[in-house]
C-alpha cells in the first residue's frame, strides 16, 4: 500500500470508528456475542519396547487442535450453540497439510425445561458415561471398552437433571449412501450424581457390526477430597468383558493417577494393563506429564515373520513410557 493510500484507509477507518463508538456496555455486549476461539498443541516423546523384541523411540504429535465455538439466546431458557474442533499435526513439517482432520462438530439447542439436543460429531453418550478409564490417559492403555457406533452422523439428546439422576440417548443415521447399508444404532444412558458418588449405566444397541449383540456398561466414581475413585465393567455377548479400576489423587498442581484394566475375551484370550501417570500443571495453561505403561496378554502385540510369512520371532509383553507437554488455550 502506498503512503496516500495508508493515509486515505487510516482516515476512513478514524471516521467509521467515531461514528460507530460505542458504550462499554454496548462494548461488553458486542464482546460477548463473538465465538470463542481455543486450541491446544501436544507434544510427547514415546518409547516402546517390547519383550523380546525391539524397542522403538518416537517423537509424535500426540492430538493438537484448533476449535471455535459459540452461543446465543434464542429465547428466554432457550440457548443454540455449535463447536467445531480441528485437528493438525505439530510434531513434523515434511508433508504437512495443516488442519488437515476434526474431532468434533455440531449444532444443537440446550432448553432450561427440556434439555439438550444437539446433531453431528461428537463423543458418544455411551463414551461419555462409561469410558471415563480409557479416555483419561494422554497417551492411551489400548484397552477400552467394545461398542461400534461411532462419533458421526449422531443425534444425541441429554435430559435436565431430575434430583441428580440424568437420561441420554443417540441414534446414528447411517443412510444408503453410508457403506451401502442402512443402519439406525442407538445408545441409551442414566446417570445419578448424588453428594460424592456417580453411578451410570448403558448400553449400545451395535446395529449391523460383529455380533450385532449389545454392549452394557457400568461405571461407579467416588471423590473423597482430592481423591478420585472409578470403576467400570462393560460386557457384550460373544465378544468380551473389560474391567477397570482407577484412582487419581490430586495434590496442589500435581496430579497422580494409578489404573488397572483387564480384557478378557471370549475366545479364551486375555490381556491387561497397568497404566501409571504423574502430571504438573506449570500454570493455568500449560502442563507436563509422564505415563507409564506395562501390559501382557494372550495376544501378539508385536511379531515378525520370514518370507514366507511364517512367525519366526513373537512377544505378548510390551512397556511404553511417555514424557509429553501441553499448551491450551
Amino acid at each position: 500500500m502506498n503512503g496516500y493510500s495508508a493515509i486515505a484507509a487510516a482516515t476512513f477507518s478514524g471516521a467509521a470508528f467515531a461514528q460507530e463508538t460505542l458504550s462499554a456496555s454496548e462494548m461488553a455486549a458486542k464482546m460477548d456475542s463473538m465465538p470463542t476461539v481455543y486450541g491446544n498443541i501436544q507434544y510427547v516423546v514415546k518409547h516402546t519396547n517390547f519383550d523380546n523384541g525391539p524397542s522403538e523411540i518416537e517423537h509424535a504429535d500426540n492430538g493438537s487442535t484448533l476449535g471455535v465455538k459459540h452461543d446465543h439466546e434464542i429465547a428466554p431458557g432457550l440457548t443454540g450453540f455449535f463447536k467445531a474442533e480441528l485437528e493438525y499435526d505439530a510434531d513434523d513439517k515434511e508433508g504437512n497439510n495443516g488442519l488437515d482432520s476434526f474431532d468434533e462438530a455440531y449444532i444443537g439447542v440446550d432448553s432450561d425445561n427440556f434439555g439438550k439436543v444437539w446433531i453431528g460429531s461428537d463423543d458418544s453418550t455411551y463414551e461419555s458415561a462409561i469410558d471415563e478409564i480409557y479416555n483419561f490417559w494422554e497417551v492411551g492403555s489400548g484397552i477400552g471398552g467394545d461398542y461400534e457406533t461411532g462419533e458421526g452422523d449422531l443425534v444425541q439428546y441429554q435430559s435436565p437433571s431430575f434430583s441428580g439422576l440424568t437420561l441420554g440417548a443417540a441414534v446414528q443415521v447411517n443412510g444408503d449412501g453410508d457403506n451401502d447399508q442402512k443402519s439406525y444404532p442407538y445408545q441409551l444412558a442414566a446417570m445419578y450424581e448424588v453428594d460424592a458418588l456417580e453411578l451410570a449405566f448403558a448400553v449400545d444397541s451395535n446395529d449391523g457390526e460383529g455380533s450385532n449383540e449389545n454392549t452394557y456398561g457400568l461405571r461407579a466414581s467416588y471423590n473423597l477430597d482430592n481423591l478420585r475413585l472409578t470403576g467400570s465393567f462393560e460386557t457384550r455377548k460373544d465378544e468380551q468383558d473389560v474391567f477397570g479400576v482407577m484412582s487419581v489423587y490430586t495434590l496442589g498442581a500435581n496430579q497422580f493417577a494409578l489404573a488397572y484394566q483387564l480384557e478378557d475375551r471370549d475366545n479364551g484370550d486375555k490381556k491387561d494393563v497397568v497404566s501409571l501417570q504423574a502430571l504438573h500443571n506449570l500454570s493455568d495453561n500449560m502442563y507436563i506429564y509422564a505415563e507409564g505403561y506395562f501390559g501382557g496378554g494372550d495376544d501378539n502385540v508385536w511379531q515378525k515373520t520370514d518370507d514366507n510369512d511364517n512367525v519366526v520371532a513373537q512377544s505378548d509383553e510390551r512397556t511404553v513410557a511417555a514424557v509429553g507437554a501441553v499448551y491450551y488455550f
